[in-house]
């Protein structure tokens, strides 16, 4: 999760995280470049006097600054659209949860089991236990299977919400009336927070999210307690 003073992203828990801060590291390295050559040009042109003045209408200076930036959103696009692939793409998902915005709380229903589901709420700064992160902490936690691939169905009941893990690589917005998916593994157990990410109105900070990605055999044990409770 975020810490104090961070200047980077969260550690990546899933693939399609490590694939954004790769390409996010890739793109930062061009732009860099870029601005070096950019800089460089700037002080030549300060620092050296303009004599050669023809050298304006030069054909071949033209071509190379028209067909170098060409090449260079190329070499930024293709990464990004192979990301944007594998962020849509869905074959067999093991678990399929839907979760819904409300003012101002999520409720979760595991589409898999008959009557898996459950609200969840903020937990108030008066019942945080020891070691729980105020604002962030949740009654009832999303629980995953680690490393299953796992579809998530997102909407909303009145207004516009948006369901976000940054450690996931996930920003899905919740729009009611409308169904929006997106899918995600975790590469490792532990628990993912995360926050509504559209103004939802005056306790729009106050509806966290909380996954908690565990192996196959405690989320079993979990869903046999949730479905007896």
């Amino acid at each position: 999760m975020a810490h104090p003073s961070q200047l980077g992203f969260q550690d990546a828990a899933s693939p399609i995280m490590e694939e954004l801060l790769h390409f996010h590291d890739h793109a930062i390295m061009i732009v860099f470049l870029i601005s070096a050559l950019v800089l460089y040009i700037i002080s030549l042109m300060m620092s050296t006097k303009l004599t050669h003045t023809n050298t304006m209408d030069a054909q071949e200076v033209e071509m190379i600054w028209t067909i170098l930036p060409a090449i260079i959103l190329i070499l930024i696009a293709l990464p990004s659209l192979r990301i944007l692939y594998l962020m849509d793409e869905i074959n067999n998902p093991h678990l399929t949860i839907k979760a819904l915005g409300h003012q101002w709380y999520w409720s979760y229903e595991y589409t898999d089991y008959e009557d898996l589901m459950f609200d969840s709420y903020m937990l108030p700064t008066q019942d945080l236990e020891q070691g729980f992160f105020r604002l962030l902490e949740v009654d009832h936690r999303m629980v995953v299977p680690m490393e299953s691939p796992i579809r998530m169905l997102i909407s909303a009941e009145d207004v516009l919400h948006s369901w976000a893990v940054p450690a996931l690589g996930i920003k899905t917005d919740a729009i009611p009336g409308r169904l929006n998916q997106t899918t995600f593994i975790t590469s490792h157990p532990g628990l993912f927070y995360g926050q509504c990410s559209e103004i939802c109105g005056s306790n729009h900070s106050f509806m966290p999210i909380v996954v908690e990605a565990v192996p196959l055999k405690h989320f079993e044990n979990w869903s046999t307690t949730m479905l007896t409770a």
